[in-house]
């Protein structure tokens, strides 16, 4: 039965999924810089811009090589081996649950000020249900609720910002000045690092756009971080200097104003009803936060999935081509971290910021790999090293800065809560990479201990047996253009570490008048008998490599593509990655 084809995302539809995610950043990261940075958080918040400027290249370069789902881990998976391209995947999948439960719980926060009789922890649930229902419906449907969420998000911000400016043409800015001369008790050193380590909560959904790249019009993905870091670069300096402008530091620092400072804002310059527009615009903002986590992860988890590191049962779709059974399971995982923390999500806030910074901080590490171990691979755009290393140093000390800061009316330390959560969802990615073993250590267990009984234990024997096989029997392509012995030795080791299986199948297509190079039968015989655990096929194909060769050979030996490997091509290669349906590069 035939799937339907999704209609890709335009520039504003791709732009307000991941843009409600980065750009509700503006109702806590102003507060939270001022808390840490005092009358320097705007200028915290401006290198924060920078730091994403140099991102915007390196996310570009990656994506622009390898346009595939998987964000960090799909670099990761076609530069380095599976278990680290599973690291990033696990710090991704937290960042996602961190984001979903926090902006859901923050959401109805917001409306509780407008509607005080509503119960917070049965309506954030309805909330959660709302959105995952809405992604199930499909990615389009999805998109057009971002985008007004967006647009009203903006036009609210612009509202906002007409009454600060009226208020401060008729009132002057002394509080700003008088707050520039305001004395700490840090030095300014120690407020900028600090106030720059907790402003890099600004960029969190910065990296969903990668997570569901595949879904968007060709040429949108650079323009979605284009419009991040435009939206980020305006409005989060400028919301802190209004702030300053408008509040003495020791007010905006107070409890009071750190969770609700834009409707504090709001209502000091314009009146209650500003204020309840606000409101309404940070419910709003903070539920397409929601919508975000759920449209990434199911992006992300998806192409774990076709890797093998998830179970196949995950990609069943249904008939507007969601993946629901993804989207349920996130739904719930996201249901029992809200009853487990009782709603108290400050606890999740290490796992949130933790998370994230990793993730960027691995991409960058990723594109790094792709310049060295696929420097032919064709890019659209590329990154400077000098960029990326100074990219890598600024995540590492926002990361640093917040493993060090100090927890909070008696809170655990932000490290000691993401290990919590990080340490168990690692271990079954890690069982997941090894499940055959794993499934041969429990038939010797079972051997050791019924034994006597054998009777009783042969129908278990026969179908975990059965399991092992039928993992082990899927058959891997690699096509070769004749590379040399060394060449292909790297690709029956990559084989071995990453992959269960038995048998391979490598390939030669040969176009009209090309010959099969004299040496290359004898080698693949070598490595037959090198590696006896893998039986070795060598076969010729008659015509042109292509896109239309691969679906035709995948279609004839029931192989699926992303079962397929090559080389990284060079930039003579004719076709794109993308054009190739998926064919790993492992070499």
């Amino acid at each position: 039965m035939k799937q339907s084809v999704s209609k890709k995302l335009n520039e504003l539809e791709s732009t307000a999924i991941c843009g409600n995610d980065i750009s509700s950043s503006v109702l806590y990261v102003s507060a939270l810089a001022i808390a840490f940075a005092g009358q320097y958080a705007w200028i915290t918040l401006l290198i924060v811009s920078v730091v994403l400027f140099l991102f915007r290249k390196i996310y570009g370069e990656v994506v622009g090589a390898m346009p595939l789902n998987g964000g960090a881990y799909n670099a990761l998976l076609n530069t380095t081996s599976k278990l680290m391209a599973s690291f990033a995947a696990t710090l991704t999948i937290l960042s996602y649950m961190a984001t979903a439960v926090i902006s859901a719980n923050e959401a109805i926060h917001y409306l509780h000020h407008l509607i005080p009789s509503m119960p917070i922890i049965i309506t954030t649930i309805g909330l959660l249900l709302f959105f995952a229902l809405l992604t199930i419906g499909g990615i389009t449907e999805s998109a057009k609720v971002a985008v007004g969420i967006f647009l009203f998000h903006l036009l609210s911000l612009l509202v906002l910002a007409f009454f600060i400016l009226f208020y401060l043409s008729q009132n002057g800015i002394d509080i700003l000045f008088n707050n520039w001369n305001h004395q700490s008790e840090n030095s300014i050193w120690y407020a900028i690092f600090f106030g720059f380590a907790a402003s890099m909560l600004g960029v969190s959904g910065f990296e969903s756009s990668a997570n569901f790249v595949e879904e968007q019009q060709k040429g949108v993905f650079p323009k979605t971080l284009k419009n991040m870091w435009v939206i980020v670069s305006i409005i989060n300096p400028l919301m802190a200097v209004f702030a300053l402008s408008l509040f003495a530091i020791p007010v905006l620092q107070s409890s009071d104003y750190q969770n609700t400072l834009l409707v504090q804002m709001g209502d000091f310059v314009g009146g209650e009803w500003v204020a309840t527009i606000i409101a309404i615009d940070a419910f709003l903002v903070l539920s397409g936060a929601v919508l975000t986590s759920f449209v990434g992860v199911t992006g992300l988890l998806e192409r774990m999935t076709l890797d093998r590191i998830m179970p196949q049962f995950f990609l069943k779709k249904n008939k507007r081509g969601s993946s629901y059974r993804i989207i349920i399971l996130f739904f719930i995982l996201a249901v029992s971290v809200l009853l487990i923390t009782n709603g108290n999500v400050s606890l999740l806030a290490g796992v949130y910021t933790i998370s994230f910074l990793s993730v960027m901080a691995l991409f960058a590490i990723g594109n790094i790999l792709l310049k060295i171990r696929r420097n032919q691979l064709p890019r659209p755009e590329k990154a400077t090293w000098a960029s990326v290393l100074l990219a890598i140093i600024a995540v590492l000390c926002a990361l640093i800065g917040n493993i060090l800061m100090e927890p909070k009316d008696g809170l655990p330390s932000n490290t000691s809560v993401f290990l919590n959560y990080f340490i168990p969802t690692i271990i079954f990615i890690i069982i997941m990479l090894n499940r055959t073993v794993l499934l041969k250590l429990v038939l010797q267990i079972i051997y050791a201990i019924f034994n006597p009984l054998r009777r009783l234990v042969s129908s278990t024997d026969k179908k975990i047996t059965q399991t092992i096989n039928k993992i082990n029997d899927q058959e891997f392509v690699f096509f070769t253009k004749g590379d040399n012995i060394a060449t292909l030795n790297k690709v029956m080791l990559y084989i071995i570490k990453n992959e269960h299986t038995k048998k391979i199948k490598i390939v030669l297509a040969l176009d009209k008048g090309d010959t099969i190079p004299e040496n290359l039968p004898n080698e693949i015989t070598f490595l037959d008998r090198e590696y006896p655990k893998i039986k070795v096929n060598f076969q010729v194909v008659q015509g042109k490599f292509s896109p239309e060769l691969i679906k035709e050979l995948s279609k004839k030996w029931g192989i699926p593509i992303n079962f397929m490997f090559i080389g990284a091509p060079s930039d003579k290669f004719p076709y794109k990655v993308e054009e190739l349906g998926g064919v790993r590069l492992i070499v």
